[in-house]
């Protein structure tokens, strides 16, 4: 009984993550900083600096299964897509029963319902936990919003609340759940970045000179629109005034929040700001772009989550793979294939 207990104490305090880039590397730095067992498996050499600090690099996600002791928790940090479905299947080809898989990214959330229901067939929990806070919140103290059953919800409650800020963790509700909250999430945060970046274009373009770093200070301090995204504007323009860091007005996203529209013209909820907000994001990548409400959304965009100040491939191309679009069907539960 006591080696079980051993075991049990051994598992809760290790875990295993796929994908150490920005949002992955980062909260293994935090979970390896706050005493857990980290094995983690990466494209290409893992970090040197989570190597020095105790991480346990897996040459394939083979390695999982001896690297942890059951019953296994595996995070994945990958891009949304279908490199999702192929990290997921080696991955638990890997595992036993009773071990839990969560996707930690920004899949769409009808996907996750179906691998849900695939790893449930195979005996492995899956829980969808959207990810919010960006780089530092990665770092220093992240929100995540879990979807899924609740034993495979317990298996890594407290791992998520170690590793969040206080009160940074809920259990959304079933399968799918998690994914769909981050989905909403990332629209108000649209709505948000566009709103205050509209803002900050009518500072520049007033008829007498504005003293716009000084203002925005002010609004830090008390307003009712103090928050972390004016934060980063003010930091954003104290450092670059004019936010001409960026070559262009051009806004790069994967394209997440289009899901978002979509689901919401199915279920005829109105959602104009959130709408409107994407489309003057597509207006970005047209001319003219040179525009100080998209230069804004760029420093905002850059401050939380490091995403480019313009055109990126990389994220183009996981935006142009996500295209088609998500084809969840709410009567079965089945995501695109």
């Amino acid at each position: 009984m006591g080696g079980q207990q051993d075991q049990r104490d051994e598992a809760s305090r290790a875990f295993g993550i796929v994908g150490l880039g920005q949002m992955g590397g980062n909260i293994a730095r935090q979970a390896l900083a706050k005493g857990f067992r980290v094995a983690g498996q990466t494209r290409g050499d893992p970090p040197p600096d989570l190597v020095e600090a105790g991480l346990v690099a897996l040459r394939d996600l083979a390695g999982f299964r001896a690297a942890l002791a059951p019953p296994r928790l595996v995070f994945l940090w990958v891009p949304a897509g279908p490199v999702v479905d192929t990290v997921l299947e080696a991955v638990a080809a890997a595992l036993e029963p009773g071990d839990v898989i969560a996707d930690g990214g920004n899949s769409y959330w009808g996907d996750s319902i179906r691998r849900h229901a695939r790893m449930a067939g195979r005996g492995l929990g899956f829980v969808d936990l959207g990810t919010s806070g960006g780089l530092s919140g990665a770092r220093d103290g992240a929100c995540f919003m879990a979807g899924g059953e609740a034993a495979a919800v317990a298996r890594l409650e407290a791992t998520c609340r170690a590793l969040a800020v206080p009160g940074g963790f809920v259990h959304a509700g079933g399968p799918g759940t998690g994914h769909y909250v981050k989905l909403v999430h990332n629209g108000i945060e649209f709505g948000m970045l566009q709103a205050i970046a509209e803002g900050y274009a009518l500072l520049r373009h007033h008829d007498a000179p504005l003293d716009i770093q000084a203002t925005l200070e002010c609004w830090r301090h008390g307003s009712v629109i103090r928050s972390w995204l004016v934060d980063l504007l003010a930091q954003a323009h104290g450092g670059d005034p004019g936010l001409k860091r960026a070559e262009s007005g051009f806004v790069e996203d994967t394209g997440e929040v289009n899901w978002l529209v979509m689901d919401a013209i199915r279920m005829e909820v109105p959602v104009p700001v959130i709408a409107q907000s994407v489309m003057q994001l597509l207006a970005s990548r047209q001319a003219p772009r040179d525009r100080d409400d998209a230069r804004a959304i760029i420093a905002m965009r850059h401050g939380f989550g490091g995403h480019p100040h313009g055109p990126e491939a990389s994220i183009a191309k996981e935006r142009q793979e996500g295209r088609v679009g998500p084809l969840h069907d709410p009567n079965t539960g089945r995501g695109r294939a």
